[in-house]
């Protein structure tokens, strides 16, 4: 799945620099490397699981996209009955995130909310 993943993303933003990342030890920075958005880092875990563990697997990328100083991260989930075998069904699986990541990407990675807003709001929900 972490190579159907890789080969999907090179070849839908034609660039070969995006691959599979080779394991790094204990501390884990994704599976796919050469991701960018915006000239950061996205760290992606894939995940081709028989059950959803989206909590578990979402913190999982969160503490790799940490470990990566990665602004951007997300989650690649096998969806069941759909192959990997075409870039339709590797197209086809989906991407999870939380509202917070999808918001800062949407905003390109700039602090979210009013300059005068309290930050506090943001910790609550790590």
């Amino acid at each position: 799945m972490e190579q159907a993943v890789a080969d999907y993303l090179a070849w839908a933003l034609n660039d070969t620099r995006i691959e599979r990342r080779h394991l790094t030890g204990s501390k884990d920075r994704g599976d796919i490397t050469g991701v960018m958005h915006d000239g950061q880092r996205v760290v992606i875990e894939v995940k081709n699981t028989s059950k959803l563990a989206l909590s578990e697997h979402l913190g999982e990328a969160m503490e790799e996209a940490a470990n990566d100083d990665a602004t951007f991260w997300a989650l690649v989930q096998k969806r069941k009955g759909i192959g990997i075998d075409s870039p339709a069904g590797v197209g086809s699986q989906l991407v999870c995130m939380t509202l917070e990541q999808y918001a800062l990407l949407l905003n390109h990675g700039q602090p979210l909310g009013p300059d005068d807003e309290d930050e506090t709001i943001r910790e609550e929900t790590k």
